[in-house]
């Protein structure tokens, strides 16, 4: 009895191995390819082409050589997608037995897809899904009922341009794409994920669906986005001329009704720089951040964005518009009463250095900057203020030439205020309406330049203050110099005390090396 169910079973076996080694020779899967090519190209609203098509009883599946998906002919002639090869995983007993194909799975092997950007906004994907050229008014009516039970995307590359180009393009690698009961007509779970340029990562899930039929980009969805060591020049995002670099961790929440694009999480950049004459962050820099995009207008709003290091927490709110020349910005930034020791890592990232060897300590700074124009070079203007510090390791009395006799103790500059109005571009940065109290010595007027390799220039009155040691030695020395230059000449004049109408004072150098100089014999002039 053993014996003979051993045989039937080795019987079965056998025949099963028949099936399968015979049914491709009677299932001609080429004949599908027509069939195949007009549901695609039906569903996607584009012709698609494919090579031969072979049949898989064990696997259940079609296989199609060189798959070739045509671009928006708005955007290009070339190919949107090409695949080396495409899994359609269907059911077997339909095609065997009735010869009707049904697709459970697609499986796109090592595909390379160009993603192009119009100065308008729209994308040449936005037309995917859409009504084809080539049909009637009545078909052109309804999004076509394709439902697919999972969509696979292995090691594939994507390139992203602009048209027309406006730099380097952005290359993804190592794409991965997993959608599960894919439609046209509902909303499906999806999980994308991808390489970046410089061992970036890139993660984006969420649930997307049903399609927008007028422009698929204007899909709702909602999703997580999680990227890791973006390097935005390395990728090609930033131009390495803009100065700016760093790298950046992301993690966000992104969804969107069609209309209105909402993202909104944290931004966490190490080594962030922002000027060309800056240098790296020494610490971490974290950003909070809430934006909304209006998709039609291509308009949005910053509701927050809370720049922090350490302690301290500064504001951006406004508005923001895309053009086809790039991002116009409408933004104010907010910052009052910041502590000054945290803000000090800070201020090499947008290129201002301290004097060698010297820190501040203490105080805080409060500033009110209006952040216009356009985003690859914005202008920040408005008043800034700076209070009760003390730039420690730089004394002022004894870098004053002119008034070297006169210096204080060594022990740093006391600043009980320290205000002005910055208007700064990439050409230049103007300070104008300064004023500085300084108790040891007294105080300070004046306007500058910087410009974007550092170099100082500023012009300045300085008035001391004879309540002090410092103060009060300057001064005599001043009126000393006055006997001296006014003898020397009006020698027939009477001698008198000068007008209190400052000491003029220049300023040149750098933000790291400044060269300070008293004119004091321009006062007699």
């Amino acid at each position: 009895m053993q014996k003979r169910w051993v045989r039937i079973v080795v019987a079965v076996v056998v025949l099963l191995i028949l099936v399968i080694v015979l049914v491709p020779f009677f299932v001609n899967a080429d004949t599908f390819r027509p069939t195949v090519q007009a549901q695609l190209s039906s569903a996607l609203g584009r012709p698609v082409t494919m090579g031969r098509l072979s049949f898989s009883l064990l696997g259940g599946s079609l296989k199609a050589e060189n798959i070739v998906i045509a671009d928006d002919p708005a955007f290009s002639s070339d190919p949107f997608l090409q695949a080396k090869s495409l899994s359609i995983g269907v059911e077997v007993a339909p095609l065997v037995f009735h010869r009707q194909l049904r697709i459970t799975s697609l499986t796109v092997d090592t595909p390379a897809i160009r993603l192009i950007h119009a100065a308008s906004g729209r994308w040449n994907f936005s037309s995917i899904g859409g009504p084809a050229a080539a049909q009637t008014p009545q078909q052109q009516s309804a999004i076509p009922d394709l439902t697919v039970g999972e969509l696979t995307i292995k090691d594939g590359s994507a390139t992203v341009a602009s048209v027309p180009s406006t730099g380097k393009q952005f290359v993804y690698s190592g794409i991965k794409l997993t959608v599960q009961q894919l439609s046209f007509l509902k909303s499906f779970p999806f999980d994308l994920t991808a390489s970046l340029p410089a061992s970036g990562s890139f993660e984006l899930k969420g649930e997307a669906g049903p399609l927008a039929q007028k422009d698929a980009a204007d899909t709702p969805f909602h999703a997580a986005l999680t990227l890791k060591k973006f390097d935005p020049v390395a990728s090609g995002v930033i131009d390495a001329s803009q100065g700016i670099a760093g790298v950046i961790d992301i993690d966000s929440q992104l969804a969107s009704d069609g209309a209105t694009l909402s993202s909104s999480g944290t931004i966490h950049a190490t080594n962030l720089k922002l000027a060309s004459s800056g240098s790296p962050s020494s610490k971490p820099i974290d950003i909070r951040y809430a934006v909304s995009d209006n998709l039609d207008t291509r308009t949005g709003q910053v509701s927050d964005l809370s720049v922090q290091t350490g302690p301290v927490a500064a504001r951006v709110t406004g508005g923001f518009s895309l053009t086809p020349t790039g991002a116009l910005l409408n933004l104010h930034l907010a910052a009052p009463n910041l502590p000054v020791d945290a803000l000090e890592d800070l201020l090499p990232t947008v290129g201002i250095r301290l004097p060698s060897g010297s820190q501040l300590r203490g105080g805080t700074l409060t500033a009110n900057i209006a952040i216009t124009g356009a985003a690859k070079a914005p202008v920040l203007s408005g008043p800034v203020e700076v209070d009760n510090t003390k730039l420690a390791g730089f004394d002022l009395g004894t870098k004053i030439q002119g008034l070297n006799p006169f210096g204080g103790k060594g022990g740093g500059t006391d600043i009980q205020t320290l205000r002005a109005t910055l208007r700064s571009s990439p050409q230049i940065t103007q300070i104008s309406d300064i004023y500085g109290n300084l108790p040891q010595l007294g105080t300070a007027t004046g306007n500058g330049t910087v410009s974007p390799s550092g170099a100082l220039d500023f012009k300045m009155i300085a008035n001391l203050n004879s309540s002090n040691a410092v103060g009060a030695v300057a001064n005599q020395a001043v009126n000393a110099v006055h006997g001296i230059v006014g003898s020397f000449l009006h020698p027939k004049a009477k001698s008198s005390a000068p007008a209190n109408n400052g000491i003029p004072i220049t300023v040149t150098g750098t933000t790291s090396n400044p060269t300070i100089r008293a004119n004091v014999v321009s006062m007699f002039k």
